[in-house]
Protein backbone atom coordinates (compact mmCIF):
# COMPACT_ATOMS: atom_id res chain seq x y z
CA UNK A 1 0.00 0.00 0.00
CA UNK A 2 1.17 3.52 -0.81
CA UNK A 3 0.36 6.55 1.31
CA UNK A 4 -0.42 9.86 -0.44
CA UNK A 5 2.92 11.55 0.12
CA UNK A 6 2.75 14.31 -2.49
CA UNK A 7 0.92 17.58 -2.03
CA UNK A 8 -1.03 16.90 -5.24
CA UNK A 9 -2.22 13.54 -3.94
CA UNK A 10 -3.30 14.95 -0.59
CA UNK A 11 -5.06 17.86 -2.26
CA UNK A 12 -6.87 15.54 -4.68
CA UNK A 13 -8.08 13.29 -1.88
CA UNK A 14 -9.17 16.33 0.15
CA UNK A 15 -11.62 17.28 -2.61
CA UNK A 16 -13.84 14.43 -1.43
CA UNK A 17 -14.09 15.67 2.16
CA UNK A 18 -17.78 16.58 1.68
CA UNK A 19 -18.70 13.24 0.07
CA UNK A 20 -20.64 10.62 2.07
CA UNK A 21 -18.48 8.62 4.48
CA UNK A 22 -18.70 5.42 2.46
CA UNK A 23 -17.55 7.15 -0.72
CA UNK A 24 -14.70 8.92 1.10
CA UNK A 25 -13.57 5.57 2.47
CA UNK A 26 -13.72 4.00 -1.01
CA UNK A 27 -11.61 6.78 -2.53
CA UNK A 28 -9.00 6.54 0.24
CA UNK A 29 -8.74 2.75 -0.13
CA UNK A 30 -8.56 3.17 -3.89
CA UNK A 31 -5.47 5.34 -3.54
CA UNK A 32 -3.82 3.07 -0.99
CA UNK A 33 -4.29 -0.13 -2.98
CA UNK A 34 -3.83 1.04 -6.59
CA UNK A 35 -0.59 2.36 -8.20
CA UNK A 36 -2.24 5.54 -9.44
CA UNK A 37 0.99 7.54 -9.22
CA UNK A 38 2.82 4.99 -11.39
CA UNK A 39 -0.01 5.06 -13.91
CA UNK A 40 0.09 8.87 -14.02
CA UNK A 41 3.77 8.88 -14.96
CA UNK A 42 3.00 6.91 -18.12
CA UNK A 43 0.17 9.17 -19.37
CA UNK A 44 1.09 11.91 -21.89
CA UNK A 45 1.65 15.27 -20.21
CA UNK A 46 -0.63 17.07 -22.66
CA UNK A 47 -3.50 16.33 -25.00
CA UNK A 48 -7.01 14.91 -24.83
CA UNK A 49 -7.19 12.17 -22.18
CA UNK A 50 -10.21 9.89 -21.66
CA UNK A 51 -10.64 8.11 -18.31
CA UNK A 52 -13.09 5.33 -19.17
CA UNK A 53 -15.01 3.93 -16.22
CA UNK A 54 -13.71 6.74 -14.01
CA UNK A 55 -15.90 5.99 -10.98
CA UNK A 56 -15.56 8.76 -8.40
CA UNK A 57 -13.08 10.56 -10.66
CA UNK A 58 -9.99 10.07 -8.50
CA UNK A 59 -7.69 9.09 -11.37
CA UNK A 60 -9.10 11.80 -13.64
CA UNK A 61 -8.56 14.56 -11.07
CA UNK A 62 -5.07 13.35 -10.23
CA UNK A 63 -4.07 13.22 -13.90
CA UNK A 64 -5.36 16.75 -14.46
CA UNK A 65 -3.69 18.12 -11.33
CA UNK A 66 -0.29 16.64 -12.20
CA UNK A 67 -0.18 18.15 -15.70
CA UNK A 68 -2.30 21.21 -16.60
CA UNK A 69 -1.77 20.45 -20.30
CA UNK A 70 -4.02 17.42 -20.02
CA UNK A 71 -7.66 17.88 -21.06
CA UNK A 72 -9.17 15.05 -19.04
CA UNK A 73 -12.67 13.66 -19.58
CA UNK A 74 -13.99 11.04 -17.16
CA UNK A 75 -17.02 8.91 -18.03
CA UNK A 76 -18.85 6.22 -16.07
CA UNK A 77 -22.20 4.43 -16.06
CA UNK A 78 -22.80 5.29 -12.38
CA UNK A 79 -24.66 8.61 -12.03
CA UNK A 80 -23.99 8.83 -8.28
CA UNK A 81 -20.24 8.51 -8.71
CA UNK A 82 -20.19 11.03 -11.56
CA UNK A 83 -22.08 13.54 -9.42
CA UNK A 84 -19.48 13.13 -6.66
CA UNK A 85 -16.68 13.47 -9.23
CA UNK A 86 -18.20 16.75 -10.46
CA UNK A 87 -18.44 18.07 -6.89
CA UNK A 88 -14.82 17.13 -6.28
CA UNK A 89 -13.79 18.89 -9.49
CA UNK A 90 -15.75 22.00 -8.48
CA UNK A 91 -13.65 22.18 -5.31
CA UNK A 92 -10.80 23.45 -7.50
CA UNK A 93 -11.87 25.84 -10.29
CA UNK A 94 -8.49 25.43 -11.95
CA UNK A 95 -9.01 21.73 -12.76
CA UNK A 96 -9.22 20.74 -16.42
CA UNK A 97 -11.17 17.52 -15.71
CA UNK A 98 -14.80 17.21 -16.79
CA UNK A 99 -17.18 14.32 -16.16
CA UNK A 100 -20.12 12.76 -17.97
CA UNK A 101 -22.49 9.84 -17.48
CA UNK A 102 -22.35 7.16 -20.17
CA UNK A 103 -25.29 4.85 -19.44
CA UNK A 104 -24.40 2.34 -22.15
CA UNK A 105 -20.64 2.58 -21.70
CA UNK A 106 -20.14 4.31 -25.06
CA UNK A 107 -17.06 6.42 -25.79
CA UNK A 108 -17.32 10.19 -26.30
CA UNK A 109 -16.68 11.18 -29.88
CA UNK A 110 -13.34 12.38 -31.17
CA UNK A 111 -9.76 11.16 -31.26
CA UNK A 112 -7.89 10.79 -27.97
CA UNK A 113 -4.21 11.19 -27.25
CA UNK A 114 -4.62 8.64 -24.46
CA UNK A 115 -7.40 6.45 -23.08
CA UNK A 116 -7.03 5.16 -19.52
CA UNK A 117 -8.96 2.14 -18.24
CA UNK A 118 -8.34 1.31 -14.59
CA UNK A 119 -9.80 -1.88 -13.13
CA UNK A 120 -12.90 -1.99 -15.32
CA UNK A 121 -12.47 -4.90 -17.73
CA UNK A 122 -12.93 -7.61 -15.09
CA UNK A 123 -16.59 -6.50 -14.89
CA UNK A 124 -17.12 -7.52 -18.53
CA UNK A 125 -17.27 -10.87 -20.25
CA UNK A 126 -14.65 -11.83 -22.87
CA UNK A 127 -16.65 -10.66 -25.90
CA UNK A 128 -17.71 -7.33 -24.40
CA UNK A 129 -14.18 -6.76 -23.11
CA UNK A 130 -12.61 -7.39 -26.51
CA UNK A 131 -15.17 -5.20 -28.27
CA UNK A 132 -14.53 -2.31 -25.87
CA UNK A 133 -10.77 -2.54 -26.37
CA UNK A 134 -11.23 -2.57 -30.16
CA UNK A 135 -13.38 0.56 -29.98
CA UNK A 136 -10.82 2.26 -27.77
CA UNK A 137 -8.00 1.40 -30.15
CA UNK A 138 -9.98 2.85 -33.06
CA UNK A 139 -10.65 6.06 -31.08
CA UNK A 140 -6.95 6.84 -30.54
CA UNK A 141 -5.18 9.58 -32.43
CA UNK A 142 -2.11 8.46 -34.41
CA UNK A 143 0.59 7.75 -31.84
CA UNK A 144 -2.02 7.71 -29.06
CA UNK A 145 -1.84 5.41 -26.05
CA UNK A 146 -4.35 2.97 -24.57
CA UNK A 147 -3.34 2.34 -20.95
CA UNK A 148 -5.08 -0.62 -19.33
CA UNK A 149 -4.45 -1.18 -15.61
CA UNK A 150 -5.88 -4.48 -14.40
CA UNK A 151 -5.17 -7.12 -11.81
CA UNK A 152 -3.37 -10.08 -13.36
CA UNK A 153 -4.18 -13.72 -12.64
CA UNK A 154 -0.63 -14.31 -11.36
CA UNK A 155 0.73 -14.71 -8.77
CA UNK A 156 -2.21 -16.80 -7.69
CA UNK A 157 -2.33 -15.64 -4.04
CA UNK A 158 -2.48 -11.99 -5.03
CA UNK A 159 -5.18 -12.76 -7.58
CA UNK A 160 -7.31 -14.52 -4.97
CA UNK A 161 -7.05 -11.53 -2.66
CA UNK A 162 -8.05 -9.13 -5.45
CA UNK A 163 -10.96 -11.35 -6.47
CA UNK A 164 -12.23 -11.48 -2.87
CA UNK A 165 -12.09 -7.69 -2.62
CA UNK A 166 -14.05 -7.25 -5.84
CA UNK A 167 -16.70 -9.77 -4.77
CA UNK A 168 -17.07 -7.70 -1.60
CA UNK A 169 -17.34 -4.45 -3.59
CA UNK A 170 -19.80 -5.69 -6.22
CA UNK A 171 -22.00 -8.19 -4.42
CA UNK A 172 -21.90 -7.22 -0.74
CA UNK A 173 -21.19 -3.49 -0.40
CA UNK A 174 -22.59 -2.65 -3.86
CA UNK A 175 -20.10 0.18 -4.36
CA UNK A 176 -19.11 -1.05 -7.83
CA UNK A 177 -21.63 -1.75 -10.59
CA UNK A 178 -21.28 -5.24 -12.01
CA UNK A 179 -23.06 -8.56 -11.77
CA UNK A 180 -20.31 -10.91 -12.95
CA UNK A 181 -16.56 -11.00 -12.45
CA UNK A 182 -14.26 -12.31 -15.18
CA UNK A 183 -10.56 -11.66 -14.63
CA UNK A 184 -8.44 -11.84 -17.79
CA UNK A 185 -4.72 -12.54 -17.76
CA UNK A 186 -2.27 -9.96 -19.07
CA UNK A 187 -1.47 -12.42 -21.89
CA UNK A 188 -5.10 -12.49 -23.03
CA UNK A 189 -5.44 -8.72 -22.87
CA UNK A 190 -2.19 -8.24 -24.78
CA UNK A 191 -3.42 -10.50 -27.57
CA UNK A 192 -6.61 -8.46 -27.90
CA UNK A 193 -4.68 -5.18 -28.08
CA UNK A 194 -2.27 -6.52 -30.69
CA UNK A 195 -5.16 -7.84 -32.77
CA UNK A 196 -6.58 -4.30 -32.67
CA UNK A 197 -3.40 -3.04 -34.33
CA UNK A 198 -1.60 -1.64 -31.30
CA UNK A 199 2.05 -1.99 -30.31
CA UNK A 200 1.93 -3.41 -26.78
CA UNK A 201 4.17 -3.22 -23.70
CA UNK A 202 3.39 -5.02 -20.43
CA UNK A 203 4.66 -3.87 -17.02
CA UNK A 204 4.19 -5.27 -13.54
CA UNK A 205 3.19 -2.54 -11.07
CA UNK A 206 2.58 -4.71 -8.02
CA UNK A 207 5.83 -4.29 -6.14
CA UNK A 208 4.85 -3.22 -2.63
CA UNK A 209 1.18 -3.98 -3.24
CA UNK A 210 -0.96 -6.93 -2.18
CA UNK A 211 -2.76 -7.04 -5.54
CA UNK A 212 -1.22 -8.26 -8.83
CA UNK A 213 -1.34 -4.92 -10.66
CA UNK A 214 -0.28 -5.01 -14.30
CA UNK A 215 -0.24 -2.24 -16.90
CA UNK A 216 -0.65 -2.84 -20.61
CA UNK A 217 0.25 0.11 -22.83
CA UNK A 218 -0.94 -0.10 -26.41
CA UNK A 219 0.29 2.50 -28.88
CA UNK A 220 -1.46 3.23 -32.15
CA UNK A 221 1.21 3.51 -34.87
CA UNK A 222 1.66 6.91 -36.39
CA UNK A 223 0.56 7.23 -40.00
CA UNK A 224 3.74 7.03 -42.12
CA UNK A 225 4.43 10.07 -44.28
CA UNK A 226 3.47 9.70 -47.94
CA UNK A 227 6.16 8.80 -50.43
CA UNK A 228 7.75 11.92 -51.93
CA UNK A 229 6.48 12.90 -55.35
CA UNK A 230 9.31 12.74 -57.90
CA UNK A 231 10.38 16.13 -59.20
CA UNK A 232 9.63 16.65 -62.88
CA UNK A 233 12.59 16.26 -65.19
CA UNK A 234 13.10 19.72 -66.69
CA UNK A 235 16.16 18.84 -68.73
Amino acid sequence: MKRPRSTIARTTLARYRHAPAGDRFHVQVRWLTCPIDELERRVPRAGRILDLGCGHGLVSLYLAACAPGREVTGVDIDEHKIELARRAAAASPATSAVFAVSPDGSLPTGEWDAIVITDVLYLLGPEARAELLRRCAAALAPGGLLLVKETDTRPRWKHRLAAFQEVLATKVLRITAGSALDFASSTELGEVLRAAGLEVEVERLDRGYLHPHVLLTGRRPRIPPPDPVPSPNCS
